[in-house]
């Protein structure tokens, strides 16, 4: 290899070395702060909770039950993230509807779209809402309905 094409090489090397560290450094997301859980999530399941639960998970729900972690992230998710509330009179169009949200179904492939509001028979967990994002509050639009699904960010509790 000549001399020109050695430089050059080298050259080219550094540029690359020096672009990735500026574009490393730039895209450095900040420290996560803790995660502070509400009282509530001390208390035992309710039975609505449970069947949410089986609903999602179906034979590995044993298994969901059995990581105190992932049971007190999930009550957390049920009791304290995820709000329902309607807005009348206002255009809610510019939010993301339910129905672009995929369904999470790898351990149930038998769930189900809500096609309607239900308070009672919602359930957050079917969806593949990003729950643990670093982002603020979630906001998402039962489709051609007044009402408004907000998702808290853990961190900002």
């Amino acid at each position: 290899m000549n001399l020109k094409k050695h430089t050059l090489l080298v050259f080219v090397i550094a540029v690359v070395s020096l672009f990735s560290v500026e574009t490393q450094a730039q895209t450095e997301m900040k420290p996560l702060t803790r995660v502070v859980y509400n009282e509530n999530v001390k208390e035992p399941l309710t039975n609505r909770e449970l069947s949410q639960i089986k609903e999602v998970y179906g034979d590995y729900t044993s298994k969901i039950l059995e990581h105190p972690q992932r049971l007190k992230d999930i009550k957390n998710i049920l009791r304290n993230r995820v709000v329902i509330m309607k807005v009348e009179n206002k255009d809610l169009s510019s939010f993301e509807n339910l129905s672009s949200v995929p369904l999470f179904n790898p351990y149930n492939l038998n769930v189900t779209r809500d096609v309607t509001y239900n308070p009672n028979t919602f359930n957050p967990l079917k969806y593949q809402f990003n729950f643990h994002s670093r982002q603020k509050d979630k906001f998402y639009r039962f489709d051609n309905t007044p009402y408004l699904i907000i998702i808290k960010s853990q961190y900002s509790q």
